[in-house]
């Protein structure tokens, strides 16, 4: 069953169209990537598909509704840049954070919230420093925490954008293979990267945007390095290429 369907989606972003006549549909249990270059337009995909940029026209459906009326089922996670680390609040608070709609604002948690709070930091291996201000934490460790608070949505679908950048090996490794596992038990799990060539061995779907659409299909059928020369908007003789193993 689709978790998420986007059917001729246009976008356009101070007078200038960022993306245009995209389809996408994507089922219970797919770990997809969205690759492109910069300015491809995979972060506005993201930001529409959670409701919060306007179509110039088409439409999105998560779980059979618009995404404002389906938030509770998508989790997202930003880029790190984007959350105000400065800010005085602890992990578990941060985490907590990812729940207001369900919460409620000037409401106290309910035991429920409380407790998907606790399995999400467990899940990020972030349990022991729960209660540690934000402003003290390493990139990777932020990341983690960025991660738990869309998990502690339960979410059926998962957004990440860019979740690798700048990251050390050993976070990485963690991460990805929890997005894996969550792919396993049913989730839905869309993620934009620049790392293609470690999408093309993760991803069980890869989809190529460059403001619209170039390809979409598993990794193994994506072989053709027209496709590749399109996507990115470079030559034969580009490295890009060679690191994918599709050079001519």
């Amino acid at each position: 069953m689709s978790v998420l369907e986007v059917q001729g989606l246009s976008v356009r972003l101070g007078g200038r169209r960022v993306l245009r006549d995209i389809d996408l549909s994507i089922g219970d249990g797919e770990f997809v990537g969205l690759i492109g270059p910069n300015g491809a337009g995979k972060t506005t995909l993201l930001r529409s598909v959670l409701g919060v940029v306007r179509p110039e026209s088409g439409r999105v459906r998560v779980g059979g509704a618009p995404p404002r009326q389906a938030r509770a089922g998508i989790g997202y996670v930003p880029q790190r840049h984007e959350f105000a680390w400065d800010f005085p609040i602890s992990v578990e608070e941060t985490v907590m954070t990812g729940l207001v709609r369900d919460v409620g604002w000037f409401r106290r948690p309910r035991q429920e919230h409380y407790d998907a709070v606790a399995d999400a930091i467990v899940r990020v291996e972030m349990g022991a420093l729960a209660r540690r201000p934000v402003g003290e934490l390493s990139g990777g460790q932020r990341q983690r925490v960025l991660v738990a608070r869309a998990l502690a949505l339960r979410p059926r679908l998962l957004l990440l954008d860019e979740p690798f950048t700048g990251l050390d090996m050993p976070t990485q490794e963690l991460l990805l293979d929890l997005f894996r596992g969550l792919a396993a038990e049913g989730r839905a799990v869309v993620m934009s990267t620049h790392d293609l060539a470690g999408a093309m061995h993760q991803c069980s779907r890869l989809c190529l945007v460059n403001r619209t659409v170039i390809a979409d299909a598993r990794p193994g059928e994506l072989r053709d390095p027209a496709i590749w020369m399109r996507a990115f908007d470079v030559q034969a003789t580009n490295p890009i290429l060679a690191v994918l193993g599709v050079a001519t």
